[in-house]
């Protein structure tokens, strides 16, 4: 784990660090605030956790930050019937706004990756036998 020192964040008595994980966290938590967001899509390592049954509030987040700038990648599952480009806009500024004012980082990009779209009612969907027509007699 690194952190960043900043120039603006050194004071008289010592260093401000705030490591990349935390502007992680910070993210994750901001895009899942955003409406018709179902959930991050992670990969393995992130569903392999949830299955052991812990939270990971920075699955499906990647950042890179410098000395004063962070840019930042978000994957995600929306919610069916939401407009996707109105809720990935939303992602990136609730995003950008939570990351400027929590580090005082300027944050100069946020992309958003649609992984999946969840039905609300797949769970009903699954459990519904499945009805054929007897094709033969």
């Amino acid at each position: 784990m690194s952190t960043v020192p900043t120039e603006f964040e050194r004071t008289d008595i010592g260093e401000i660090q705030i490591a990349p994980e935390v502007i992680e966290v910070i993210a994750g938590l901001a895009t899942l605030e955003v409406g018709g967001v179902a959930g991050m899509s992670g990969g393995f390592a992130g569903g392999f956790a949830e299955l052991l049954g812990r939270k990971n509030p920075s699955k499906g987040v990647k950042v890179e930050v410098g000395q004063r700038e962070a840019a930042v990648d978000v994957s995600v599952i929306i919610e069916y019937g939401h407009r996707i480009p109105e809720v990935a806009s939303a992602i990136q500024q609730n995003v950008k706004r939570s990351i400027e004012n929590m580090t005082g980082l300027t944050v100069v990009e946020v992309n958003v990756q649609i992984h999946d779209v969840q039905f609300k009612n797949q769970e009903k969907l699954d459990d519904q036998p499945e009805i054929s027509p007897q094709r033969v007699k």
